[in-house]
């Protein structure tokens, strides 16, 4: 594995960070205000602003490995600038970068036909409208993706769907067009070729937006995190992705690319952590000395560039394999990282809100507001243990047959 970037993402990097600084950074504060003001669940004119910027200036659907649709980046090579988005809670919609959009339109961009990539795809890729992703459900452990028990049933040329689902990122937005819903197809068939993935317009008679949810009181607002009913809502039958029962299979193919983002995205605001909490250690002072030279303060700011660069380089590594030797074989590596990103971001962003005192979980500092999203990723796109457990199995597969691993389910 070469370490070095390649000149064009190194281009690119630098492309990123100045328009972070020029513009994204100066504009949180803005963001923030324009939430506020009025009714939250609008969009901001600043973040059109940004979008049209980022547009003009060729950083835009940066994520797609598509040439003729994105940069035609590989993992590898957009990771380094998922972390540089990360460092601010609005970097990435600028760049069309942001989930669940990215996830979605990477479904839609390998699963589609061409009707569906034409009224869908076409309007995401653009940035007019925006999408959701309908897969968690209040009822049930969603951690088990085959759980879901939100039903579509073939009605003639039509799917009519009945179910609740919550966690339904971005459903709140009145730009939201369309969602990814999957639903049980097959309750009698084999046990992953249950569900299948369908589209479903939001403006579909019997779709109902119920509430917005709150991560540790935070509602992320225009976005927002909706409970979603679902009460005998009717869709063509060709509103399916892929084919019938084919669900489980498309979840897999979505969540791989998307760790990547989310566990770089992690790293990025474990590494604006760590410059606040540098900053402060030495603009501070207590007891006639610098925080940094108080207790064990440097020790922490040590940890902490250690273990940012130890989640880097795993992540590095596991988009390495997803692009050298596909996601299947890079299964565990993914597991990995999807643990190990959360966990050290939240490591860090701890320390740096020990470092500056009340301040730290004050509304004047992103430090708790960035907390509460590291801890809600740690749930996201599978929950810790459901990873570890595929890494251990894995590992003790190196010694026993599958057979022998799965005898006890």
């Amino acid at each position: 594995m070469d370490f070095a970037y390649s000149p064009k993402v190194q281009q690119l990097r630098e492309r990123v960070t100045a328009f972070m600084e020029t513009h994204v950074y100066p504009a949180e504060a803005v963001f923030e205000q324009q939430i506020n003001q009025g009714d939250r669940w609008q969009p901001t004119a600043i973040m059109d602003e940004l979008k049209a910027k980022a547009k003009a200036e060729g950083l835009w659907n940066l994520f797609l490995p598509d040439s003729e649709l994105g940069a035609g980046l590989t993992n590898s090579e957009y990771a380094p600038l998922a972390e540089i988005m990360g460092s601010s809670l609005i970097g990435p919609e600028p760049f069309n970068c942001a989930a669940p959009d990215t996830g979605n339109m990477e479904v839609l961009v390998r699963y589609a036909n061409e009707a569906q990539k034409e009224k869908w795809l076409k309007p995401l890729l653009d940035g007019t409208i925006r999408s959701a992703f309908a897969m968690t459900e209040p009822g049930v452990a969603s951690s088990d993706a085959t759980n879901m028990e939100a039903r579509a049933v073939r009605e003639g040329d039509e799917w009519v769907i009945n179910g609740r689902k919550w966690w339904t990122s971005g459903a709140c937005d009145p730009r939201c067009k369309i969602m990814i819903f999957m639903g049980l197809t097959n309750p009698d068939g084999p046990r992953h070729a249950q569900h299948s993935m369908i589209l479903v317009p939001m403006d579909t008679p019997g779709v109902k937006v119920l509430r917005p949810l709150t991560v540790f009181g935070y509602d992320d607002a225009p976005h927002g995190h909706a409970e979603v009913l679902f009460e005998n809502v009717r869709v063509p039958y060709d509103s399916v992705l892929l084919g019938e029962g084919r669900g489980f299979e498309i979840a897999q193919g979505r969540l791989g690319p998307g760790r990547i983002h989310h566990c770089m995205r992690s790293i990025g605001m474990a590494e604006r952590a760590l410059k606040l909490m540098c900053e402060r250690s030495i603009s501070r002072s207590a007891f006639g000395k610098p925080l940094a030279r108080l207790g064990g303060n440097i020790d922490h700011i040590a940890d902490s560039r250690m273990e940012i660069n130890m989640a880097r380089l795993l992540t590095l590594n596991a988009a390495y394999m997803m692009d050298t030797v596909g996601n299947k074989i890079a299964a565990s590596e993914i597991a990995q990282i999807k643990v190990v990103a959360p966990n050290v971001a939240l490591k860090v962003i701890d320390r740096a809100i020990q470092m500056h005192g009340g301040a730290g979980v004050s509304g004047d500092f992103p430090l708790a507001y960035w907390y509460a999203m590291q801890r809600t990723l740690r749930l996201a796109d599978g929950p810790d243990e459901v990873h570890r457990a595929a890494i251990g199995k894995f590992e003790i597969g190196k010694y026993v047959s599958k057979d022998v691993m799965n005898a006890s389910r």
